[in-house]
C-alpha cells in the first residue's frame, strides 16, 4: 500500500541532518578568546577588514545577476564582465546625475544668498538681510531681550570678515583642500582595491559555493550563499522603497511650502533637497535627522519664521516613517532588534567613519542569513547535562506495629 507521502499529497518532512555539539570547555574558553581576537582584528586592521566587508557586500549582491548569465551558457567570466560594468555605469550615471542637480542648485542658491546679503534696497538703502536682522531686533526689543543685540554682532563678524582674519580663513581653505585632495586619492585607492577584490570573489564563487554545501549540506533548504544573496537583496529593495518614499516625501513637501509662498524660493530647490534626503536615508535613524539640516539652513537665510515650517514638515515625515513605511517596509529586510541595528551603526561608524555606517547594516543582514543557516547545525552543550549523581545513603526505619484488638472475656 502506498503511503499518502510518496504519492505527494503531504510533502515529505526535511532532513534536518546532523548537528555539531559544542562542549562547554569551548563555550567557556574557546569563544571568548575568538571574540576578542575578533576585536583586535577589526580595531588593527580595521581598514582591512572594511575594504574585505565591503567587496564581500557587493560581490554577494551581484552573483544571482552573474548566475542568471550562465544559466543561459554565458562563460561566467563575461558574464562577471557584463554585471560589474552594467554595475558601475550605474553608480556613476547616478552620481553625475546627482552631481550636476546639486551643482546648478547650489550655484542658483549661493546666487540667491549673495544678492540676500549684497543687494541693497534703493529706497531703504539696506539689504534683505540687514532687514531681516533689524526686523529680528525689533521682535526681541519688544519682548524685554533688548541685552541681545543681534546686529551689533553680525556687525563685528563682518568687520572681522574685511579684516586680517580673512588670511586665516584663506589658509584654513587651503588646508582643507589639501586634506580634501589626499582624501579623494586614497578613496578612489580604496575603491579600485574593492572592486579588484569583489570581482575575484564572484570568478570564485562556485568554487567557494560548492566547498560550503560540502561541509554543511543545506538539508533541504537554500544553499548557506544563496540565503546571503536573498538576505542582501532583501535589505537593497527595502532601503531603495524606504529612499524613494521620505525623499518624494521631502521633495514633494518643500515644493509644495515654497509655490504656497511659505518658504520663498524653495520650489526651485525641491529636487536638491528631496535628492539629499533619499540619499543620507541610507543611514538609519541618524540620516532622516541630518536630511533637514540643508533646508533649514535655506530657510534661515530666506526668512527665519519660515522654519517653523520647515521642521513641521521633516516631523511629520519622520512620524509617517517610523509608524508607517520603517515597520512595513525594513522590517521584513532586516529582521533585527533596532538596538542591534544601532549598535552595528556606531561600531560601523567608529571602525571607519560614514562608510562603515553606510555598510553596516547590510552586512548585519547577511550575518543574519549566517546565524540562521547554521542556528539549527550547531547545539551548545547544555551547562546541566552530564550532572554527576551525589549518593546519599538513606537510612529506612522500621513502620510501627499496629495495635492488638483487646480480647473479650466471656
Amino acid at each position: 500500500m502506498v503511503s499518502r507521502e510518496a504519492r505527494g499529497t503531504i510533502p515529505p518532512m526535511a532532513d534536518p541532518g546532523p548537528t555539531i555539539t559544542i562542549p562547554r570547555w569551548i563555550q567557556l574558553v574557546v569563544v571568548p578568546v575568538l571574540l576578542v581576537l575578533a576585536f583586535l582584528l577589526a580595531s588593527t586592521l580595521g581598514h582591512v577588514v572594511f575594504l574585505f566587508v565591503t567587496a564581500s557586500v557587493i560581490a554577494f549582491t551581484l552573483n544571482p545577476l552573474v548566475r542568471d548569465l550562465t544559466r543561459i551558457k554565458v562563460p561566467r567570466g563575461l558574464s562577471v564582465g557584463v554585471v560589474y560594468t552594467i554595475f558601475v555605469a550605474a553608480i556613476v550615471a547616478l552620481i553625475v546625475a546627482i552631481g550636476v542637480v546639486a551643482f546648478n542648485q547650489a550655484r542658483n542658491a549661493g546666487e540667491r544668498i549673495d544678492e540676500y546679503v549684497t543687494t541693497e534696497d534703493p529706497v531703504t538703502g539696506q539689504t534683505a538681510a540687514e532687514e531681516d536682522i533689524d526686523a529680528l531686533q525689533a521682535w526681541l526689543d519688544d519682548h524685554g531681550l533688548e541685552r541681545i543685540q543681534t546686529k551689533k554682532r553680525v556687525n563685528e563678524w563682518v568687520e572681522s570678515l574685511s579684516g586680517g582674519d580673512v588670511s586665516g580663513y584663506v589658509q584654513d581653505a587651503i588646508a582643507f583642500a589639501q586634506g580634501a585632495a589626499y582624501s579623494v586619492v586614497l578613496l578612489l585607492f580604496s575603491a579600485i582595491l574593492v572592486v579588484v577584490i569583489s570581482i575575484y570573489m564572484l570568478l570564485d564563487m562556485p568554487r567557494l559555493e560548492r566547498s560550503i554545501d560540502t561541509r554543511f549540506p543545506p538539508h533541504g533548504g537554500a544553499p548557506l550563499t544563496q540565503q546571503i544573496e536573498s538576505a542582501l537583496w532583501g535589505y537593497v529593495k527595502g532601503q531603495a522603497i524606504l529612499s524613494t518614499v521620505i525623499g518624494a516625501s521631502a521633495g514633494i513637501g518643500m515644493w509644495v511650502l515654497g509655490e504656497t509662498g511659505l518658504v520663498e524660493g524653495a520650489a526651485e530647490y525641491a529636487l536638491l533637497f528631496g535628492l539629499w534626503t533619499a540619499f543620507i536615508e541610507v543611514i538609519p535613524y541618524i540620516g532622516p535627522w541630518l536630511s533637514a539640516v540643508p533646508p533649514v539652513l535655506y530657510a534661515l537665510f530666506v526668512d527665519p519664521i519660515s522654519v517653523i515650517w520647515v521642521v513641521l514638515l521633516f516631523l511629520f515625515i519622520y512620524q509617517v516613517e517610523g509608524h508607517i513605511v520603517v515597520p512595513n517596509v525594513m522590517a521584513a529586510a532586516l529582521r533585527l532588534h533596532p538596538l542591534l541595528v544601532i549598535f552595528g551603526l556606531l561600531a560601523g561608524f567608529e571602525l571607519y567613519g560614514i562608510a562603515g555606517a553606510f555598510v553596516a547594516l547590510p552586512s548585519m543582514a547577511g550575518l543574519r542569513a549566517i546565524w540562521g543557516f547554521f542556528q539549527e547545525r550547531i547545539r551548545l552543550q547544555r551547562w546541566d547535562e552530564g550532572a554527576a549523581e551525589i549518593p546519599v545513603d538513606v537510612e529506612l526505619e522500621a513502620a510501627p506495629e499496629p495495635p492488638r484488638a483487646a480480647s473479650g472475656s466471656g
